[in-house]
């Protein structure tokens, strides 16, 4: 996504009123660039189109996210497609690292995904060696998933090879942590569920405390990281014997 388009979606998150005068305007290039910049957003399945304008189909959240650490994202994500197999069962949590593992798993044959991430849909409409169980439950727009008791208590009937899971900090002590109590709460239930639980994190988060706790640093098999991880780290997880996949 180019740095202009980046900016087109946070103008959008900031001001849904924004027409396309005003966003040609305030990046200085034509209305015709902007209408071009708004039909390739569009078929990204990022904005809806208005008449004017157009409105984020996302939570502000979510749009901070998708457009931050995209490099990083994408190298993780690969590695943790490499770890599936033709035939796995696994399970994948919410997150916008976790939800791009569909979109390497082309070429692989008979994945069977159970997740509560619904960005995960749209691979799902592209790839038929794809089955995905939805989890059911309430949507958090703030999370792209599903969410809440019922979610809860559909995702212990199942039992996978291996579990990706999201954090949003990771700290020596407090372990991997989540934003919100009841999103660490699904990912504690989601590790239950694997033989296997790999931990998806850019460096952005290794060092950031977090509010709620869930799981301890060697709770996991393996943590998926960028090149940034530092030799703090590095030495802790060696200690737990968790391995570092980057």
């Amino acid at each position: 996504m180019t740095t202009r388009r980046k900016q087109i979606l946070k103008m959008l998150a900031e001001d849904g009123d924004i027409s396309v005068p005003g966003l040609a305007a305030s990046l200085d290039v034509s209305e015709v660039t902007i209408r071009a910049d708004l039909d390739a957003l569009e078929k990204d399945g990022m904005i809806v189109r208005t008449r004017g304008g157009a409105l984020p189909a996302f939570h502000p959240k979510i749009f901070a996210l998708l457009t931050s650490n995209n490099d990083s994202k994408v190298k993780i994500a690969k590695l943790a497609a490499d770890l599936i197999n033709d035939g796995d069962t696994v399970i994948i949590s919410t997150g916008t690292t976790t939800s791009l593992i569909g979109r390497y798993l082309l070429g692989k044959k008979d994945i069977h995904i159970v997740t509560n991430n619904t960005l995960l849909l749209t691979y799902a409409r592209v790839n038929p060696q794809l089955r995905i169980t939805l989890v059911g439950g309430e949507f958090r727009p703030s999370v792209e998933g599903v969410a809440g008791p019922i979610a809860m208590r559909e995702i212990e009937q199942f039992h996978v090879s291996k579990a990706f899971i999201g954090a949003d900090g990771v700290c020596i002590d407090q372990g991997f942590t989540a934003d919100f109590i009841e999103g660490a709460e699904f990912v504690r239930k989601i590790a239950e569920c694997a033989d296997e639980v790999y931990v998806l994190a850019d460096s952005s988060k290794f060092g950031k405390p977090g509010f709620a706790k869930i799981l301890p640093i060697d709770g996991v098999d393996a943590v998926i990281c960028d090149g940034g991880i530092t030799k703090e780290f590095t030495t802790a997880f060696n200690e737990c014997n968790v391995k570092i996949l980057k």
